[in-house]
This record gives structure tokens, C-alpha cells and sequence, in this order.
């Protein structure tokens, strides 16, 4: 997957993503991306949600036991790629 997006920071500054995975968990949408402004920067696993019009809305990931069930599934589509 090659797709990047362009997302706003806290500041309102736009920063440029690379799209790494995107992957479903209980019926939930979730995408793993990297900044591109620093190759040593951890990767951002996100939810996605969608608006009323249908449009997809990039969420943080606020409770832990979700978070750490989404890492894991992530980890996991890493092993497998490199298999």
C-alpha cells in the first residue's frame, strides 16, 4: 500500500502520513500510519469512523484494552508480510 494522506496536528499544521495497513476488528476499521517528516517516528494506529455522509474520520484510540488488542492484531499483519 502506497497511499498518503495529509492530516492536521493539534497546531492546525499539516504532516504527511504513509499509509501502512488498513485492517477490520470487530466489525471496526482501523490504519496504521507513519509520518514521513521523520523515519524514526512510531507508527499511529487509528480508528476509523465515518461522518453522515459517509466519509471516513481518522479517531485516537482512548481505551487501553482497545489499543493493546489493536497493537497486537498490527504486530500480527507485520508477521505475516514477512513470512
Amino acid at each position: 500500500m502506497n497511499e498518503k494522506i495529509v492530516l492536521l496536528d493539534e497546531m492546525g499544521n499539516e504532516k504527511e502520513f504513509q499509509v501502512l495497513a488498513t485492517f477490520g476488528l470487530d466489525d471496526i476499521d482501523y490504519a496504521a500510519l507513519l509520518p514521513l517528516d521523520d523515519i524514526e517516528a512510531l507508527t499511529y494506529l487509528l480508528r476509523i469512523e465515518y461522518d453522515e455522509l459517509g466519509e471516513p474520520i481518522l479517531v485516537g484510540i482512548d481505551d487501553e484494552d482497545e489499543l493493546e488488542e489493536v497493537i497486537e492484531v498490527y504486530e500480527e499483519i507485520q508477521k505475516e508480510k514477512l513470512q
